[in-house]
């Protein structure tokens, strides 16, 4: 893309933002002059990441920030629509993942070189998985959080990269064994034991600690990625078949072993059975994105608070019921152009481990966007993610960040070792 074209969609985001911003603080009655710097100061950081980049010669996607900016603005004007006290921490959560993002889009420019320390990555993420398991705060029924003083956050959201990374690379050097060293049983494919095993040691960990943990959200997304992560690499539509043979069989012994599974597939097959109590979250979503209607009630003037935790995973609900089906549409077109963008650098990488990475990403950015907005539409059972980019959480905003700096790195056409 052209480069006054990507900075002219970072100025419209930032646009967005304050205009946003203003709209809600006069809805209440006054501008909030310190939202609406702190939004200033994010619209401006925008265009100065871009021409850092730039400057330093960074050839990526040049609409993958844009498309970032534009995502972090309207969740930042909903946080601040729906919780006024959030919006100064998600606003500097929100620099911070400006600032790993570029870090990472930087780093990852040498990703041949970081894909030899496989084991690294893949042993810092259950080293993640693993505190939390220690040393983890039960939260809203998951134990997923940790503590560092005044600061809380959520491993998984930063041990799923080091796994996508830990995957690429194994499955990279792999790939011609997970393709013809096989054994065939009717339709489905089994690879040699001796080549699944490290793989299988670091991803059941993962899966182990996480269920452990009630995070069954981020199991999902960790068991989805890697198995059209295998058959990204191997080509093999009988892994689908595989993958999707131990998620029913994981389904129903969670189904049967956890409580909590139980009450949200039941809420999910019938929500109006206990419409005021099990059911109220999904029910009043249900409720939100129905009134909404095709353009919304507008800024500030539906009733998005009778959802509870309506700021964190069902934040999509508020979108539908103020900004409409034209409002929820565009922010899923944005999200497809994301997710677009991620395999189109898949598909245009320099190399394979490069092609795994950036599709393994795109992957788990598309499975996550997937659950949550089928959890609040109910077309899924619900499961405790957020809404990359929108939901307020900094661990999400920085995480998805990170990610996308990645994707970033992954769509740089240059030679690996420049």
């Amino acid at each position: 893309m052209d480069t006054k074209r990507e900075c002219y969609l970072l100025l419209l985001a930032g646009a967005v933002l304050l205009a946003g911003v203003l709209a809600v603080s006069l809805a209440g009655g006054a501008p909030d002059y310190r939202a609406l710097g702190a939004a200033a100061g994010l619209a401006l950081a925008w265009p100065v990441a871009h021409f850092a980049l730039r400057r330093a010669g960074h050839l990526g996607d040049g609409l993958l920030l844009p498309l970032a900016a534009v995502l972090t603005a309207l969740g930042l004007i909903m946080v601040f629509r729906l919780k006024p006290g959030l919006f100064m921490v998600q606003a500097l959560w929100a620099a911070f993942g400006l600032a790993a993002f570029l870090g990472s889009a930087f780093f990852f420019r040498q990703a041949e070189r970081w894909s030899e320390y496989k084991y690294f990555w893949g042993l810092a993420g259950i080293a993640l998985l693993l505190a939390t398991a220690l040393f983890g705060v039960d939260i809203g029924g998951n134990k997923n959080w940790l503590f560092i003083g005044p600061v809380h956050f959520q491993p998984s959201e930063f041990a799923k990269l080091f796994i996508v990374l830990f995957l690429a690379a194994y499955l990279n050097e792999r790939r011609e064994v997970l393709t013809f060293a096989t054994r065939r049983y009717g339709p489905l494919i089994f690879p040699q034991p001796r080549i699944m095993a490290p793989l299988l040691a670091v991803w059941g960990l993962a899966m182990l600690m996480l269920v452990g943990q009630r995070d069954l959200g981020a199991a999902l997304l960790y068991f989805g990625t890697a198995t059209v992560m295998i058959y990204l690499a191997s080509g093999r539509a009988g892994y689908l078949l595989w993958g999707a043979g131990m998620f029913l069989v994981g389904s129903v012994l969670a189904y049967a072993l956890y409580p909590h599974v139980r009450a949200r597939i039941d809420i999910w097959l019938d929500p109006w059975a206990d419409p005021s109590g099990r059911a109220y979250q999904v029910v009043q979503s249900l409720f939100a994105l129905g009134s909404g209607g095709a353009l919304g009630s507008g800024l500030g003037y539906g009733f998005p608070g009778l959802v509870p935790e309506v700021h964190t995973d069902f934040i999509f609900a508020a979108i539908g019921e103020e900004l409409g089906l034209a409002g929820a549409g565009a922010v899923m077109m944005l999200y497809i152009l994301l997710v677009y963008r991620a395999f189109r650098a898949a598909l245009l990488a320099t190399s394979p481990f490069r092609a795994l990475l950036a599709g393994g990403l795109a992957v788990l950015l598309a499975l996550q966007v997937l659950v949550i907005v089928g959890g609040v539409t109910k077309f899924l059972p619900l499961t405790g993610v957020t809404l990359p980019l929108v939901s307020y959480g900094g661990s999400s905003v920085v995480a998805t960040f990170i990610l996308l700096g990645m994707v970033l790195a992954m769509s740089e056409k240059r030679p690996a070792d420049a």
